[in-house]
This record gives structure tokens, C-alpha cells and sequence, in this order.
């Protein structure tokens, strides 16, 4: 009697141990999509701008140094120029090891934005720093490239005077010496806390 029992106890952990199974070969595939991550981030990529030279530059001239790039435009009187600044002031913190990083300003205005207009602009943050123009679709590569949004809107000063503006993200991102994305840096980073940063990479 015993022996029977013993042998229908087993009998129900095997039928529910294939049962479970079956369960999972039918269901297989049926859950959803699996969501896999690479653990790259989707940020940078190929552009061909105009320097404040005037010189055609692409993102492959700047292979073998690491990139500081800045998305904004000259016009914009308080947030486009305290980033720069910021970038200045880190770069200065490092001393001889600033020489690796290229800082890079892109505008997103190239109707105002002439190589000449860029090229005054970012002279008042150092004599390395790089303005780059274009093309209007040109610009619209590089910053969708880069994740950036951006946006062209109007209006009227005091006097009636119609005026535009851009209103656009403000992340500064560091690439390596490959282009690729390492990280970015949210506008109001203190120049002490990227300087500290920028050493982990160098």
C-alpha cells in the first residue's frame, strides 16, 4: 500500500514537472519583444560644417582628440555664453592636458551665424576654442546627430521690431578620440565639477 502511494506521489511531481515545461516551450515568444542593450549611447555622428576659417571641416578632423561640443547660437545673451565660459574655465583647470580636448561651439543660427560671426564670438573663451556653421540642413544633421532639439520662433521688441530667436537643450557633450560619446554635462555644472571629470578621461 505504501509502495503504491510512494509511486502515484512520484508519478504527480513528474506529470507537473512536464507540464510546467510544455507551459513554457508554448509560451515562449508570445510574451512580447525581449529588449536587448548595448550600452552605447545613440549621441554623435558624421557632420560636415564650416569652420571660422571658412574652411569645409567634418567630425573626422578631429580624430585623436577628445571633443567638448556645445550647441547654441551667438545671439543668445546670457545661457550660450556662461556654458562657454564654463568650458573655458575647466579646460584652465588642467592645465597641459587641456591640449587633448578640442572645445567645440556649433551654432544653430546659420541665417546670422557666418563663419566670421562665430569665429569673433568664440575667440572671447580662448584661442582653441572651434565655431562651426553650415548649411541649414547641415546644422539640422548635426544636431539631430547629437540629440539636440531646437527651435526657431519670433517676435517684437519694445519699438514693434520683429526679431527671432532659438530656444534649444543645453547639454555639453564630451567625445572621445574616436567621436564616440562618453558623457555630457547638464547646463550649471560648476567648472570645478568638469575639470574633475574631464581628468577621469584623460
Amino acid at each position: 500500500m505504501r509502495g503504491r502511494l510512494l509511486i502515484v506521489i512520484l508519478l504527480g511531481f513528474l506529470l507537473g514537472a512536464l507540464g510546467g515545461a510544455a507551459t513554457r516551450i508554448l509560451t515562449a515568444g508570445t510574451s512580447g519583444p525581449r529588449v536587448e542593450t548595448t550600452g552605447k549611447a545613440l549621441i554623435g555622428g558624421p557632420f560636415a560644417l564650416i569652420d571660422q576659417t571658412g574652411k569645409a571641416v567634418t567630425d573626422k578632423d578631429f580624430r585623436g582628440r577628445y571633443m567638448l561640443v556645445f550647441f547654441g547660437f551667438t545671439h543668445w545673451p546670457d545661457v550660450c555664453p556662461a556654458e562657454l565660459q564654463v568650458m573655458a574655465d575647466a579646460l584652465g583647470q588642467l592645465g597641459p592636458k587641456a591640449a587633448e580636448i578640442v572645445p567645440v561651439f556649433i551654432t544653430l543660427d546659420p541665417e546670422r551665424d557666418t563663419p566670421e560671426a562665430v569665429g569673433a564670438y568664440v575667440k572671447n573663451f580662448g584661442p582653441h576654442f572651434v565655431g562651426l556653421t553650415g548649411l541649414p540642413e547641415a546644422i539640422a544633421a548635426a544636431a539631430k546627430a547629437y540629440r539636440v532639439s531646437f527651435s526657431k520662433f519670433g517676435y517684437k521688441d519694445n519699438n514693434e521690431q520683429s526679431g527671432y530667436s532659438i530656444d534649444h537643450s543645453t547639454l555639453l557633450y564630451l567625445m572621445d578620440r574616436n567621436g564616440e560619446y562618453i558623457t555630457h554635462f547638464s547646463y550649471g555644472t560648476p567648472a570645478t565639477k568638469m575639470a574633475e571629470t574631464l581628468r577621469r578621461y584623460l
